[in-house]
Order: C-alpha cells, then sequence, then structure tokens
C-alpha cells in the first residue's frame, strides 16, 4: 500500500494556485522579458540591450576611432562578464552585424578582418578580427553619455553601471533600421537616408504640424545600404501612415554588349549581356546565382549562355551572357519573376515606446526621438550649467582674495593651522568653504600680475557661458535652435547621397479618410415655377431613382442643370414643375492640338479630328470650360489661354483655328507654339531645350500669374529659338535626339541641370552640326525602351539602360547607322507595349504601325523597315495613342 505524503505543519506555505493561471502569468512575465530584455529596440537610441553593450563597452575601452583596433575576443569577453551573462557566440553575431556595410547603411563599429560579405559567407572568428567604434558611433551615439545625460542602472550583478539607453543624436532606428522577432510579434524598420532623416527632424522642429504627405516628401522612402530600386511609393506611404506596408524591391540591372573571340579566321560575335550591379536588401548573392542556374538547367528560363560572377572590392558584378537569338527583355522578367531579384520588403515600425512596444508611424517616430533629444540636452545643459556655476563661485573666491591680498596673507602668516586660517577666511571675508579650501590650495603663482588677468578672463568667460546656458534652459526656441544647429553640423559630416532609387512613384497627397455612408436624404418640398413648360426643358429618369433636367442650347447641346431623387411616379409635366432652376455649371470640353499648330475644342467624342486631313494630333486632354491653359511659343515666352475662348468645332473635317491668332500678344506672326497644356498636379518642372542646344530646368511656379503680355521663361540668342518644352514629372534623367540618329543621355540634377530662374539662358546640353536638328527631348527612366523612327520607315526599340550616361557638352550615343544618305531620324517616343501610332507621310497617308512590331535592339543598325512606302515617300510625322 502506497503511504500519502504527510504535509502536517506546512500549510502556511502551500498556496493553492490553479495552473492555467500560473501558465499564464509566468508565460506572459517570459514574453515581456524576451520583447523588452532581448528582440525590440528602444526608439529613443534605436538599439537593442545587447547592442547598447557592446556599444558602451568599446566606449569603456577607449577604443575611439583615432586609436588602434583591438581584438573582438576583449570587447566579447567585456560585454559578457560585465553586462551581457549570454552565449559569446550571440554577443558576436550582433557586434558583427554592427560592422556589416551591407547590414547597416551607416556602420556604428569599424572592423578590421573578415566580417562575413553579402554571399552569406561566415565571419572569422573573434581571435582573429578587430575592432574599434566608427566615426559616427563615436560621436553621434556615445560622445555625450554620461550620468548627467541619461539614467544609468546596475548590471545583472549590480557589481556595473550601465546606461538605460545611450544619448543618440540622430535616430538610429530609422537611420540603420532593425529587425527582430520577440513573442507574438516582430519589428522590421527599413534603413533610410541619414541627411533625409535629418531634413526631416528640422522640418518638423520648424513647423510641428507639417502635413504627413510633404512629411513623406521630406523623407521620401528607405535607403538601403545594397542599393536596388523600390517599384512606386504606396506601401511607403502606407507604411509611414500605418506603421505597416509592403515595399517592393528589384535589383538593377544594366545591358552591355559582350564581344567573344570566335575561331582562328572567322568574324567576332556579338552577344548582349545583363550586368547586374545591385541586388535587394537581405538578398544572399551566392543562393541567388545558384537559383538562377537551377531555373536555367531545369528550362525554366530560357535564353541564357553563361552565368558568372565577377564582383570584386570595388562593387558587385554579375554577368549573364544571353543566347544570341534571345531576347532580353523576356530573361529579365524571367528573373524577376521566378528569383528573389525583385522581392518585397515588409516594413514594421515597431519599438519600445517608455518600455512598452507600440507599433509607430514615421512621424510618431520622429517626434519621440526629438522629445528624448529635447530632454537629453535639458539635462547636459543643466549639468553644464551648474558645473559653470561651481566654477564662477570659485573664481570669485580666488579673485576676492587676491583683492585683499594682504588680509589674506596676515591671517595665513598668524593661523596656527589651515583649519584656523579657514574658519577666519569665512568669517572675515565673507566667503563660502569651497571658496575657502580653494585659497588654501591656491599655489603661489597665482599671485603674480599675469595669472591674476588670467583669472579675471576665466570668471568673465564663465558668466557668459552662464548668461547662454540660463537661456537655452528657460526659452524653449533656443534649445530647438541648438538642436537644428547641432543636427545640421552632423548632416554635414556624415550625410551622403542615396543609394536606393524610387521609380514609378505617385504624387504624394493628403490623405483623406472615407466619410461614412450617410442615409439619402429625402425629397425636398419644392414649389412649383410658374412659366416653365415642358417644351423648355428635356427631362431623363437615371436607374428609376432620380429625374435630371437639362437645358437645351442654341446648338442642341444638352448641358446639366438639376439632379434630383424622384418624389413620386409623376407625369413628365408634373416632374417639371417640381424643380428649380440652378445656374449652369462649367461644361466639359476636350481640346485638340495639332502638329500644324490648329486647335480645336469639341464636346462630343465622335467629333475628334479625323487624320486624312493632312494633320495629327499630337496632344489631347479634357478640361473645364471655366479653365486657364499655359501656352509657350517658339520665342521663349509663356502666354495663358482661357479654355473658353477656343473655339468649338462641331464636324470631324474641321480642322480648327491657328493657335498663334488666339494670342493677339505674340510678337512674332513666325513664332510657333512649342508647349501648350495645363500643367498636372505631378508636373515638377519644365525641360526647355533650343536649336543650339541649350537645355534649362525652370520651376512649374515659374508659370503663375501670367498675364496676357506673356512672360518670358527663357533668354533667348538672336539666332537661337525654343524647340521642345517637355514636363517632368519624377523621371531622373533626360534623353535629347537628334536627326543623324544620335542621342544623349543625361542626367537630371543640379550639377548637369541646375535649377534656373526665368531670366538665365539655361546650360549648352549639346553641340548641334550643321547637318543635324534636334528631333526629340524626353524625360525617362532606366527601365524604358525607346521607339526610334527614320524617314524611309526603318524603326528599332533601344532600351534607355544602353545609353552612356554622358555630362552635358558630350557627343552622347550614336544609335543609328543609316543606309541611305537621305534618311535621317523624324522621331523618338517611349514604347508603350501594346500600342499603336498613326505615321504620316509626305504624301498626306496615314499608316498604322504597331509598337509590338518594332524589335528590341542594341545600338548598332538602322533596325528593321517596318511601314512600306513608295517612291519619293518619306514619313514626317505620326500620332501617338491619346
Amino acid at each position: 500500500m502506497i503511504q500519502q505524503l504527510n504535509l502536517s505543519g506546512a500549510e502556511a506555505r502551500i498556496v493553492p494556485t490553479e495552473l492555467h493561471t500560473e501558465m499564464q502569468q509566468s508565460y506572459l512575465e517570459y514574453a515581456m522579458s524576451v520583447i523588452v530584455g532581448r528582440a525590440l529596440p528602444d526608439v529613443r537610441d534605436g538599439l537593442k540591450p545587447v547592442h547598447r553593450r557592446i556599444l558602451y563597452a568599446m566606449h569603456e575601452l577607449g577604443l575611439t576611432p583615432d586609436r588602434p583596433f583591438r581584438k573582438c575576443a576583449r570587447v566579447v569577453g567585456d560585454v559578457l562578464g560585465k553586462y551581457h551573462p549570454h552565449g559569446d557566440q550571440s554577443v558576436y553575431d550582433a557586434l558583427v552585424r554592427l560592422v556589416q556595410d551591407f547590414s547597416s547603411r551607416y556602420p556604428l563599429v569599424g572592423g578590421h578582418g573578415n566580417f562575413g560579405s553579402i554571399d552569406n559567407d561566415p565571419p572569422a572568428a573573434m581571435r582573429y578580427t578587430e575592432t574599434r567604434l566608427s566615426a559616427i558611433g563615436h560621436e553621434a551615439v556615445l560622445g555625450e553619455v554620461s550620468t548627467a545625460t541619461v539614467d544609468f542602472i546596475g548590471n545583472f550583478d549590480n557589481s556595473q553601471q550601465e546606461p538605460t539607453v545611450l544619448p543618440a543624436q540622430f535616430p538610429v532606428l530609422l537611420v540603420n533600421g532593425c529587425s527582430g522577432i520577440a513573442v507574438g510579434m516582430a519589428t522590421n524598420v527599413p534603413p533610410h537616408n541619414f541627411g533625409e532623416v535629418v531634413d526631416g527632424l528640422i522640418a518638423l522642429i520648424d513647423n510641428p504640424n507639417l502635413p504627413d504627405h510633404q512629411l513623406w516628401t521630406i523623407i521620401p522612402g528607405p535607403d538601403f545600404p545594397t542599393g536596388g530600386e523600390i517599384l512606386g511609393n504606396e506601401g511607403i506611404c502606407e507604411a509611414y501612415r500605418t506603421g505597416k506596408g509592403i515595399i517592393s524591391l528589384r535589383g538593377v540591372i544594366h545591358i552591355e554588349e559582350a564581344r567573344k573571340q570566335a575561331k582562328p579566321g572567322k568574324s567576332r560575335k556579338r552577344r548582349d549581356s545583363l550586368i547586374i550591379t545591385e541586388l535587394p536588401f537581405q538578398v544572399n548573392k551566392a543562393a541567388w546565382i545558384e537559383k538562377i542556374a537551377d531555373l536555367v538547367n531545369n528550362h525554366k528560363i530560357v535564353g541564357i549562355a553563361d552565368l558568372r560572377d565577377e564582383s570584386d572590392r570595388d562593387g558587385m558584378r554579375v554577368v549573364i551572357e544571353l543566347k544570341r537569338d534571345a531576347n532580353y527583355q523576356q530573361v529579365i522578367d524571367s528573373l524577376y519573376k521566378q528569383t528573389a531579384l525583385q522581392n518585397s520588403f515588409g516594413a514594421i515600425f515597431l519599438a519600445l515606446v517608455d518600455g512598452l512596444p507600440k507599433q509607430l508611424t514615421l512621424r510618431q517616430m520622429l517626434e519621440e526621438f526629438l522629445k528624448f533629444r529635447e530632454e537629453t540636452l535639458t539635462r547636459q545643459y543643466s549639468s553644464d550649467l551648474e558645473h559653470c556655476e561651481q566654477r564662477a563661485h570659485i573664481l570669485i573666491g580666488l579673485l576676492t582674495a587676491l583683492e585683499n591680498l594682504d588680509e589674506t596673507i596676515d591671517i595665513l602668516r598668524h593661523a596656527p593651522d589651515g583649519t584656523t586660517a579657514k574658519g577666519q577666511m569665512l568669517e572675515q571675508l565673507q566667503l563660502s568653504e569651497a571658496q575657502a579650501d580653494a585659497i588654501l590650495a591656491m599655489p603661489m603663482r597665482r599671485l603674480t600680475g599675469l595669472e591674476q588677468q588670467n583669472l579675471a578672463n576665466e570668471a568673465e568667460e564663465q558668466a557668459t557661458k552662464i548668461a547662454g546656458f540660463q537661456k537655452l534652459l528657460q526659452d524653449r526656441k533656443e534649445l530647438l535652435k541648438s538642436m537644428k544647429k547641432d543636427l545640421r553640423a552632423l548632416r554635414k559630416k556624415f550625410a551622403d547621397p542615396r543609394r536606393t532609387r524610387i521609380v514609378d512613384a505617385k504624387p504624394i497627397l493628403p490623405y483623406v479618410e472615407k466619410p461614412p455612408s450617410a442615409p439619402r436624404p429625402s425629397a425636398p418640398e419644392i414649389a412649383p415655377l410658374a412659366g416653365v413648360t415642358e417644351s423648355d426643358f428635356i427631362v431623363a429618369k437615371i436607374a428609376e431613382e432620380s429625374v435630371v433636367v437639362s437645358d437645351l442650347t442654341d446648338d442642341d447641346q444638352m448641358v446639366l442643370t438639376t439632379v434630383i431623387p424622384k418624389v413620386a411616379k409623376q407625369t413628365r409635366s408634373q416632374q417639371i414643375s417640381l424643380l428649380s432652376i440652378e445656374p449652369t455649371p462649367p461644361q466639359l470640353v476636350e481640346i485638340e492640338f495639332t502638329q500644324r499648330g490648329y486647335i480645336r475644342a469639341i464636346t462630343r467624342p465622335e467629333n475628334r479630328l479625323d487624320s486624312n486631313n493632312g494633320d495629327v494630333v499630337i496632344s489631347r486632354q479634357s478640361l473645364m470650360n471655366d479653365q486657364e491653359l499655359v501656352v509657350v511659343s517658339s520665342g521663349g515666352k509663356a502666354y495663358p489661354l482661357k479654355v473658353q475662348n477656343i473655339p468649338t468645332t462641331f464636324q470631324r473635317s474641321e480642322v480648327g483655328t491657328l493657335t498663334t491668332s488666339l494670342i493677339p500678344s505674340l510678337a512674332d506672326a513666325d513664332e510657333q507654339i512649342r508647349y501648350l497644356s495645363q500643367p498636372a498636379a505631378n508636373t515638377s518642372a519644365l525641360i526647355l531645350l533650343t536649336a543650339q542646344g541649350r537645355v534649362k530646368r525652370l520651376l512649374i511656379e515659374e508659370l503663375a500669374g501670367l498675364t496676357s503680355r506673356g512672360s518670358a521663361l527663357m533668354k533667348l540668342r538672336e539666332d537661337d529659338r525654343l524647340v521642345f518644352v517637355t514636363p517632368l514629372e519624377n523621371a531622373k534623367e533626360l534623353v535629347i535626339a537628334t536627326s543623324i540618329g544620335r542621342l544623349l543621355r543625361l542626367a537630371i540634377n543640379a550639377d548637369q541641370l541646375p535649377i534656373q530662374g526665368r531670366p538665365s539662358q539655361g546650360v549648352q546640353g549639346l553641340r548641334v552640326g550643321s547637318k543635324e536638328q534636334l528631333i526629340g527631348c524626353l524625360p525617362v527612366k532606366m527601365s524604358d525602351n525607346l521607339l526610334l523612327l527614320t524617314s524611309q520607315g526603318y524603326a528599332k526599340q533601344l532600351p534607355v539602360s544602353a545609353l552612356r550616361l554622358v555630362p552635358t557638352g558630350n557627343i552622347g550615343n550614336q544609335v543609328l547607322q543609316f543606309s541611305s544618305r537621305e534618311d535621317q531620324l523624324i522621331g523618338m517616343m517611349v514604347a508603350t507595349a501594346g500600342s499603336e501610332l498613326s505615321v504620316m507621310t509626305s504624301q498626306n497617308r496615314m499608316l498604322e504601325l504597331s509598337i509590338n512590331q518594332v524589335p528590341i535592339m542594341g545600338k548598332e543598325g538602322i533596325g528593321e523597315q517596318v511601314l512600306e512606302l513608295s517612291t519619293g515617300e518619306e514619313l514626317i510625322g505620326w500620332q501617338v495613342p491619346l
């Protein structure tokens, strides 16, 4: 028989507890320990505890950027023994990530030795590698660490003191990013550009109520250390607005033509190669190359002849050599679809705020840092003020003793000991104990005249410092001004250009919450109108729920007047009698502008211009008749043109009115219209190009406030004229084409094409030869293809990436080799797959051309003849699908 355990006398030590309650409480304590003590960063300094302890241990060891490197094993040992009693490998792995420049956008720690690679190669053992603090880690994170600026707590055995947070001078969490998996939650903050984040902080300091869309314009998106491209900005805006979003990334591909030596006596073979120079963030290059090889071997990707990695210490370079009959665009699409060359980054802005995990928006993260930085500066200035006041107090005592030197010496001469002398000084000279101690410790050399003057100068200097610190602490505006000054100094020292480009970004507009659906209002009671008959109006029923009343104009055009809910089953006359007459609203019209400079307004789509009349439409836009257009002439002046002043046409055969005749103030009747549009919301600037090759970037704000007399947008020489005006949206590059097949690809930035005012002449973009003329000017993206068409019907698609990026004034790239001297390039446009365009010939014929018929080729050759022309017939222009 089993004896039962005797618990007599132990009742006082037994606490009955439910099992599920104990498990729940223990698990929550464990979860919070992991969340707070390991996995999640603090929103203030952006560091996890292990990273904070590594940096502070290196600071205590004196591993500053101007000191020699020390073994990583020494740092790991200090961290383990003093602050972080966990595995040495976990601490070393955290230290390695702080060093890797492909993991951190701005590494806080410098390294010497093998710290791994983007191929996921493991770092060398800690006994071989060496480390020290980087400049940004030493100056901007640890430079102000002390008990005066941040709180310190005891370590695990209470034998050392460690900071609870580091006094970071910039938001490390946003700049370097962070990833971590806790219990039931995770964080994944992408890195950002230092200069953009600092600009965002300064903007919030200047205007705490800055709208979100303006803040997102200053900080347009993440900036990953490995570069790459971000596709669109919808995911970025969602992450910035809610704290969580999906950001699409892809690598950067360039196209090169490789030459391979054939057998002796044979010609050299040419093959296109895809050069990958940047990969998405956190993509393992070696595993990615292995994946491509497997797909090629399994015939899931076709057209690849060779694959090799030519990366070195100068950068990444993966070469994918294509077969001669391969379509490189299809290969690129397959790589994007089937490999990690295009993937997604799930952004989660989760961090510890006041010790608790919280999902934050971009604004909240910046505001939390600013609040912490203001608190840190307040504590630092208070400490500095206290030290200055103490020193000033001592200096006053020394100067008092020197002013009463005879009395001081008499006290010291007759006093039997120091304690008696100190007491007499307190009584006779009215000094404090600290001042008396300083006088007793003062050496005899301080009695010289020069030393007395130095003491007086130091006292004056301390008084100035005290006044400065008091002003900073008493006036918050001065404190914020000091904060901005520090941020600008850091920006000047550590900021660098963006590495990650954002392509296909949409304009950032204010976010508007969708209003809740309101109940349908009941029909208002409207008194019948006297004198209104059925012949004056037309009444139409819509979806059996409303009545539309429209007025008939003289030209039988219907103008919408009123829409009301249907109130009853009534006759048409009875419904009319219930309606009130409202003013006629602005009417929607369609404006067509042709290649020969004619303009027309139409109200019905069936009246669009017939292209067989010898002219083609180059611009079509829908506007209200109370709006205004901007017209730019070849003389470089801009004029306003009211839509209501454009004559309305009702027949397809009517070509319209010459645009110059609608602008009486045009100085020269021979001037031509180069731009006619209402600037779109996403248009930031205009690119102006003259016949002599001068290029100018002009902000769209310069078009505001135009008068009927016009306003000069560009200063032109006497023998020069404006030939192209191109709206600039989000493109970063510009391609200019000449009639001899020469293309220039220019970067749109402050160095190449600076923003200039209206009186300037622009910069010399290219030199135009005597036998050529400019035929195109297009803002482009790296992923675009250009459609090139010659006068004799030859065409080809040319990738923008095949063109060299050249500085202004360069000769550019020769991309066409004409088979006839009479042939020339007549047009260039961005090719859109699946679209068609109408091409006009010199014999007034319109020929249809599908973009898919035009082959994608390199810079060599003239392309293929895609249009059959009769003898003596040439192409003179095209009509783009509108």
